[in-house]
């Protein structure tokens, strides 16, 4: 058994991967061999940034797996269909769409699961209050919500997976995409949400890089002291 050793200085060091506009499936493979090389220490916490080409991904949670357009319909349309073990329901991704990964040791950090995802929330509600747009929790429903005149359109969506202490998996935060992805599917088995966007809340257009730099500060403040690559 591999026990797994960390200096003070390695603990809070957090590895940070600009991914680009990448193809979901090597990102899924790039994870799970980033999972295995933190769980045996090779690594220290690395995050992974990334923008998907249109990617529709199910959980594990059958149930919250609602497609309303057939896989081949969805095909034709150029939009590719995942099936992953991941927390949460059915959600998607396309350009646009900031998506982040961390691969993180929750017990070296100090947290069980439950304050993870609390801290994935409180990063993604900072980062778009940068931007102007007033995201909140829903007690219940993991993911962020933006609500105007009593109605909550749906913002930010979380599916992660912790194994043997290390997570992968993570959040998507709509800044700029093309929203109707997700007529294709009931997002996260959630009958009635309704998705929305930076964009679409406050009429302005992000530069992607911008809002990329300021999810990399927050990380930094909420997990550790960073180091790009």
């Amino acid at each position: 058994m591999n026990e797994l050793r960390t200096t003070n200085h390695e603990l809070r060091t957090l590895c940070l991967c600009d991914c680009g506009l990448a193809d979901y499936r090597k990102v899924l493979d790039q994870q799970h061999q980033l999972w295995e090389e933190r769980h045996l220490g090779k690594i220290p916490n690395t995050v992974l940034i990334a923008e998907h080409p249109p990617v529709i991904t199910l959980g594990a949670r059958q149930s919250a797996n609602k497609l309303l357009v057939s896989r081949e319909e969805l095909a034709k349309r150029g939009i590719d269909v995942v099936d992953i073990r991941r927390g949460g329901g059915i959600t998607a991704h396309n350009p646009g769409q900031l998506v982040f990964y961390p691969i993180l040791h929750l017990p070296q950090l100090g947290l069980g699961i439950s304050e993870y995802i609390r801290e994935l929330e409180a990063i993604g509600i900072e980062l778009l209050a940068q931007l102007g747009v007033n995201a909140q929790r829903q007690k219940g429903f993991p993911g962020l919500w933006v609500e105007n005149n009593r109605q909550s359109r749906k913002i930010a969506s979380i599916g992660v997976r912790v194994s043997k202490g290390v997570t992968y998996h993570g959040m998507a935060i709509n800044i700029h995409n093309d929203l109707s992805i997700f007529d294709s599917l009931v997002p996260c088995g959630l009958d009635g949400v309704q998705m929305t966007s930076a964009l679409k809340e406050t009429g302005q257009e992000q530069s992607m890089v911008e809002v990329k730099n300021k999810l990399k500060t927050l990380l930094c403040a909420h997990f550790g002291k960073t180091k790009d690559r």
